[in-house]
């Protein structure tokens, strides 16, 4: 119990003092915006090139955790999206947008910093697969789904060609790149560009904590309270299940990686969910969704915590 405490109450007191600064406008909202943006395009990058570096290449490319954790996404969103199709009247972008919620975990923002202070150094290593497995399958697909919700014209490769071209130009996926690319060739940055990358991957946990807190202050649930506890619950219950589903058939996983797939699962939904369902109408729930969920995986990451434990036993 101690250990679960431990690794989780300093993450809620971050969480806390940036709702806190926001609440006292010792800082603006609008400097809360700037540094999401910092830790997306700066600090976590540097994160995954640090940690694609720190490893042998064929270490860091897990296959069974890209299984896993890829066909425990993968089978949260179907059954959301199936269960919605035939137990509601909701439309397809709906569908998309819920199916997106449940399956995709906020992996850079809560998830690493609760997998690091468990597991230690490989929870880089899997925040960098999920990232693979977010930006290149779940965001894609609900996206796709959401623009032939639209009505889009010209085939499917006219819908996923703007999605695939945002997705290849983000830095997170750049960095995948450039971390594989060096450590295939087996090279290393000098002595001051990698200490730089270690004061930039040092500041992603603390800051992106600070961030979630003061996004959330402000943020109320207003009149969708069913809707948006579906999403929320759904998501911090089901993908777990469906990710340790996946550890019990998959063989040949590490068990520090299973524990990494247990407490990735566990976070609430990916802070950009709000922005990815702006451009359909689903702001407001999304951002009520996530509020709701990231107040509540105070509870599953603390389940996941003991769960990583007796996996690693």
């Amino acid at each position: 119990m101690s250990t679960i405490l431990g690794a989780i109450v300093p993450i809620f007191l971050v969480i806390g003092i940036g709702y806190l600064a926001v609440l006292k406008r010792v800082v603006d909202k609008s400097h809360i915006q700037g540094m999401g943006r910092y830790v997306i395009n700066i600090a976590l990058p540097a994160l995954v090139i640090q940690a694609l570096l720190a490893r042998p290449l064929d270490e860091v490319f897990n296959v069974p955790y890209l299984l896993v954790y890829g066909l425990g996404s993968g089978v949260a969103f179907a059954a959301m999206f199936a269960w919605l199709s035939v137990r509601s009247a909701r439309s397809l972008v709906q569908r998309a947008m819920f199916s997106l919620g449940v399956s995709a975990s906020n992996s850079g923002f809560i998830g690493y910093p609760v997998a690091v202070l468990v597991i230690g150094p490989t929870a880089g290593i899997a925040m960098a697969l999920n990232m693979l497995i977010e930006n290149l399958l779940v965001i894609p697909t609900a996206l796709v789904l959401a623009e032939l919700s639209k009505g889009a014209r010209g085939g499917i490769w006219k819908t996923m060609k703007p999605v695939a071209l945002r997705i290849l130009r983000h830095p997170l996926i750049l960095a995948i790149v450039v971390g594989t690319l060096l450590a295939a060739l087996d090279l290393h940055p000098p002595g001051p560009l990698e200490k730089m990358l270690d004061m930039l991957a040092a500041s992603s946990s603390p800051v992106a904590l600070f961030v979630i807190g003061g996004t959330l202050c402000g943020l109320r649930v207003r009149g969708m309270a069913k809707a948006v506890s579906q999403i929320a619950l759904t998501k911090l219950i089901l993908h777990p299940l469906c990710v340790i589903g996946m550890i019990l058939l998959v063989p040949g996983i590490d068990p520090v990686f299973a524990a990494a797939a247990i407490l990735f699962a566990c976070a609430p939904m990916l802070s950009m969910y709000p922005l990815l369902g702006q451009r359909y109408g689903f702001a407001e729930m999304g951002t009520a969704a996530m509020v709701m969920a990231t107040v509540l995986s105070s509870l599953t990451l603390a389940v996941g915590i003991w769960l990583s434990h007796a996996w690693l036993l």
